[in-house]
């Protein structure tokens, strides 16, 4: 039976960490907390395990590391605090942060709680149930708020030394290339090539902006009733980096693997004639017109990387499956999309010249 996702991974469950503990730790550290607190964990999210917080006057969001055993830089809250201060100082829409706690003394993890931004997530790309013009300025608002991020001055924001800009693209196909081994329960050939290929193709820097690092529809808040993000959320991935590497990983949905269980990544296959769903050829004009760039160069090169990241960002949820620290209980389902992720990723590669 196929996953519905909108329903699997709307609305929230029960909490797994000591309300009664948090609530006196909120008490004392957080300006302006006052409950008594009621606590439960949102069903969405692979990675880092999210809980909303409601008290009688305000609701809030809980952010938190996994428990157990960790991969090596993963999981990163305490950038994720960081970059998203800056961003709201800004003025770009995130949900603002508001305490972060560094230790696991309190509730098992370190973690940290921000403003709850109440709207609407859309699990699907295609943002089912809204009607054309609607989900046309939808897109448009996406992509708005990208070209918007990767307009940001990193400096400007207190974020000069966020990241090394130089390298960017070389340095994630070593990272989650080491990642992926890391993680690996069965050999895929197609990994096994874009490890040997990539390193010697990845393209020049096309400049050096923040970067988002998972930037798609559900890891964003929607105004309740209009078509427009308010919220950029899972900033987990988030540095200085190539631009146009963050870009064509958002244009992954175009040509996404669709899966046969409905875990994993939402697909625009089948879906790219829906009233309001832009041709991607028309979505990259407007990214460039927005950002100043006449197009992408290399975008084959660009779209195997981006596949082969996601491949290996899968497969360390299969390995947190393993090890038994993943965050949520559809994960083993949406790691059976790695090996169809790298498949098109040697497409693209293929298309390059690989």
């Amino acid at each position: 039976m196929r996953l519905d996702r909108q329903q699997a991974f709307s609305g929230t469950t029960a909490a797994d960490i000591d309300s009664a503990v948090l609530e006196d730790y909120l008490a004392r550290h957080l300006p302006g907390y006052a409950g008594p607190l009621s606590l439960e964990r949102f069903k969405g999210g692979q990675s880092n395990p999210t809980y909303r917080l409601t008290t009688p006057e305000k609701s809030y969001v809980l952010r938190r590391k996994p428990f157990g055993k960790l991969l090596p830089s993963a999981h990163a809250i305490e950038r994720e605090f960081r970059v998203t201060s800056a961003l709201a100082g800004g003025g770009f829409p995130v949900a603002r942060p508001l305490h972060l706690c560094g230790q696991d003394s309190v509730i098992g993890a370190p973690f940290y709680v921000m403003e709850h931004a109440a709207g609407r997530v859309f699990w699907e790309p295609h943002a089912l149930g809204v009607p054309g013009e609607e989900r046309a300025a939808l897109f448009d608002s996406l992509n708005s708020t990208i070209a918007r991020l990767h307009g940001f001055d990193p400096e400007a924001l207190g974020l000069a030394d966020f990241g090394k800009p130089q390298g960017y693209v070389a340095r994630q196909i070593r990272r989650w290339s080491e990642q992926y081994r890391a993680s690996e329960t069965e050999r895929i050939a197609e990994m096994d090539r874009l490890i040997a290929w990539l390193p010697g193709a990845c393209p020049a820097d096309s400049g050096a902006a923040i970067v988002h690092g998972d930037f798609r529809l559900d890891n964003c808040i929607v105004h309740p009733s209009e078509p427009r993000v308010i919220a950029v959320l899972d900033w987990e991935l988030s540095t200085i980096g190539d631009p146009l590497a963050d870009f064509t990983y958002h244009l992954m949905q175009w040509f996404m693997p669709v899966s046969e269980t409905g875990a994993g990544v939402g697909s625009l296959l089948g879906h790219e004639n829906d009233p309001g769903v832009p041709a991607i050829a028309d979505y990259i004009a407007d990214y460039c017109r927005r950002t100043g760039r006449s197009g992408i160069p290399d975008l084959a090169i660009y779209m195997a990387y981006n596949f082969f990241r996601l491949a290996a960002i899968l497969q360390g949820i299969l390995g947190r499956v393993r090890d038994g620290t993943a965050a949520n209980a559809d994960a083993t389902a949406m790691a059976k999309q790695v090996r169809p992720l790298a498949e098109t990723a040697w497409r693209f590669a293929t298309e390059a010249g690989a």
